[in-house]
């Protein structure tokens, strides 16, 4: 949870809106209505039998091609990014969406109207704590074709980005936004889709911008801007982050970090959004991994429980555990005392304690189980470890089949390995 311990939002009356899908062309009436907490932003297709709820999440995501298209049951719903970012740069975390076409109008094709909408239906706080996804560590996205990302910690809501279009009219263009309270509204929200002359045929002929015109769309032909003036003088880059911004609230929560983003696009924005959210997910597993757990999944005890603490965890891929080195571990009153360094032994063990615990979630019943190591190869210690460090433990599940385990780790103190190796066990009843 944020900092602030934020509630839950969500509309407090619902409000309607129609328009044309820029895909489509066709007609499609919106109505947004307020949703309990913990419902999230859900899409419902009326025009369609039983009217499936789709869920606005990355695991809904079933296109990325000029949009981004969420389905669930063999129902879709497209070009979902506009009225996303309008949502989340409100605030608002729980809304049902229920249209009666396959496309969310584009409108005017900006952010506006949907900001306006929202802002009149107003906005009611909920008793449950809003969830808020905090980047806590720097990630890197290599997009589709030229584009890339980078996540940093930061403690609001900052958005960087870099766009590059072989168009007189546009170039190389470079912005920086910080998104908390009503930057969006200020900086973003009037930015306008846009497009290029010379593609409209060939687009309508694959299904693609048959709504787009002079109205909803920034058009360019090879003398320029076809609409007349901008809105903002890098209209094109603001719309970008926009898109960015409903693309990432996907991830089911408030934001909170820095993101620079070098030539976005839908299919990047998403993958983005997984790799942010699979860090977030890991770091909750890993929270609840606490000291005492560990002592009820290890078998063992001081001096010989050799994990402190686990810092990520990804069921039967991947763990990370910590051991904190100080001058009073009993090892050293006999291990080079003048000049003291952990044995290497029992760096080997320290990794292959974090490894039982990874695999302490591949059984139904971790108390009543015990791993038994069977091999050690490929057993490497590269640096020494002395009083101070911190070693961090990187385990990899290579192979499980039955109860054996095939495992490969290493340890690093600083980021340096100091050991590694591959390690073979085996879950056995106690």
């Amino acid at each position: 949870m944020a900092r602030d311990n934020p509630k839950q939002c969500t509309l407090a009356h619902e409000v309607e809106l129609a328009g044309i899908g820029i895909h489509t062309a066709e007609a499609v009436n919106v109505r947004i209505r307020p949703a309990a907490a913990g419902t999230g932003v859900v899409f419902r297709r009326t025009d369609v039998a039983d009217q499936p709820y789709i869920p606005a999440a990355l695991a809904f995501v079933t296109s990325t091609e000029l949009g981004t298209t969420l389905g669930a049951g063999g129902v879709e719903v497209s070009t979902v990014e506009h009225l996303l970012a309008a949502l989340a740069a409100l605030g608002i975390d729980n809304a049902a969406v229920e249209l009666d076409g396959p496309e969310v109008p584009i409108l005017d094709g900006s952010f506006g109207p949907w900001i306006e909408a929202a802002r009149e239906a107003g906005t009611e706080s909920q008793p449950d704590g809003a969830t808020t996804i905090e980047i806590a560590d720097a990630t890197t996205v290599q997009g589709e074709g030229d584009s890339s990302y980078v996540a940093l910690p930061y403690p609001g809501l900052r958005i960087s980005a870099t766009i590059d279009f072989d168009h007189a009219s546009i170039g190389r263009q470079y912005g920086d936004f910080r998104l908390d309270g009503p930057g969006f509204e200020r900086e973003i929200a009037s930015a306008r889709t846009f497009g290029f002359y010379e593609e409209a045929g060939a687009l309508r002929s694959r299904g693609f911008g048959r709504g787009a015109s002079l109205d909803n769309t920034v058009v360019l032909d090879g003398e320029g801007v076809m609409n007349g003036d901008l809105r903002y003088p890098d209209e094109f880059l603001r719309h970008k982050v926009g898109d960015l911004l409903g693309d990432l609230s996907l991830v089911g929560g408030r934001l909170r970090g820095h993101i620079v983003a070098d030539r976005p696009s839908h299919a990047g924005n998403v993958a983005l959004a997984r790799a942010i959210l699979r860090q977030h997910e890991s770091r909750q597993r890993a929270r609840e991994i606490d000291i005492r757990q560990i002592m009820e999944y290890l078998p063992h005890r001081y001096p010989m429980l050799l994990v402190d603490r686990v810092i990520e965890f990804e069921p039967r891929k991947r763990i990370v555990g910590l051991k904190n080195v100080t001058i009073n571990e009993p090892f050293f009153r006999g291990h080079f005392p003048e000049h003291p360094i952990m044995p290497g032994v029992l760096l080997v063990e320290a990794m292959a304690q974090v490894g039982g615990l990874l695999l302490m979630d591949a059984v139904d019943d971790p108390r009543d189980k015990v791993v038994y190591f069977m091999s050690l190869n490929n057993v490497k210690w590269r640096r020494p470890v002395t009083p101070g460090d911190q070693v961090m433990f990187d385990v990899e599940m290579q192979n499980l089949r039955r109860r054996i385990c095939r495992m490969k780790g290493k340890g690093l103190v600083d980021g340096k390995v100091v050991a590694e190796a591959e390690m073979t066990a085996r879950i056995v009843d106690k």
